[in-house]
């Protein structure tokens, strides 16, 4: 059988004056949107656009949710209880999918962003506040979350489908968490390496960490950032080797069973 993988990219997070990414650009070659829901980043207008541009490049709708931390894009930890966490999410799942409904569309999964993500990883408190918000909106939407990752453990145990994310420009660590964006090698620059990294994660289940050791990673979605110089580049650069290596690109509805 095909090896199939999920391409995903965090979009709508412009606001206001503000522009950032390639979202108009990028969108075609994805098959995934992580859509901002107006606390780490977009507005009401952008939700709306974004949701629009999505549905319009058949690409499948999600949610990502973050901090209410619009100062610091949602990368600045905080120390919020899990009631406070599920209420955020709950708060930013029911924003976007009334732009989603309002367009004929639904939700397919949520990826939480930055900081969350990042923290939930490795806190099961809070994976459980996430996981929980996402539960009681709508036990149907995938999590999208860091392959071995906490987030994802809680997920299972509570009967939510889960999706394994692996991502194309970020280093790891060796306990296969991301390498903080404060250090140096954090982000991957090489589009030839990162598409190598890519193809071997997809393919061979494994990944170069930051210490040079081999760590076993499992990929059902690819993330690509849509705010760097190079992110119109990396993804197509990343679809075409995908395809040309004989793995299908596919949405998540269609890997995840």
């Amino acid at each position: 059988m095909n090896k199939k993988v999920d391409l995903n990219c965090d979009l709508g997070e412009s606001f206001g004056a503000y522009h950032l990414g390639m979202d108009e650009e990028v969108i075609s070659f994805v098959t995934s949107a992580n859509i901002a829901c107006g606390y780490h980043a977009a507005d009401p207008l952008i939700m709306d656009r974004t949701v629009q541009t999505a549905l319009d490049a058949g690409v499948a709708l999600g949610a990502h949710p973050g901090y209410p931390d619009l100062m610091g894009f949602g990368r600045r930890n905080m120390q919020a209880t899990p009631a406070e966490v599920q209420a955020y999410v709950t708060y930013q799942l029911g924003a976007l999918h009334a732009f989603a409904v309002s367009h004929g569309g639904r939700l397919s999964h949520v990826k939480p962003h930055g900081a969350m993500y990042n923290m939930a990883a490795k806190d099961p408190a809070l994976a459980r506040a996430i996981c929980t918000a996402v539960y009681r909106f709508d036990k149907s939407l995938i999590l999208l979350g860091l392959s071995g990752s906490c987030m994802l453990a809680e997920a299972e145990a509570m009967g939510l489908p889960v999706a394994r994310e692996v991502f194309a420009d970020r280093a790891y660590e060796p306990d296969g968490s991301l390498v903080a964006r404060t250090k140096p090698g954090a982000m991957i620059e090489d589009e030839t390496l990162a598409v190598e990294r890519v193809i071997r994660m997809v393919e061979e289940g494994r990944v170069r960490a930051a210490d040079g050791t081999d760590i076993p990673i499992c990929a059902d979605s690819v993330c690509v950032h849509g705010d760097g110089p190079k992110a119109l580049l990396f993804t197509q650069k990343i679809r075409t080797a995908l395809e040309r290596s004989g793995i299908q690109v596919a949405p998540l509805a269609e890997i995840v069973r």
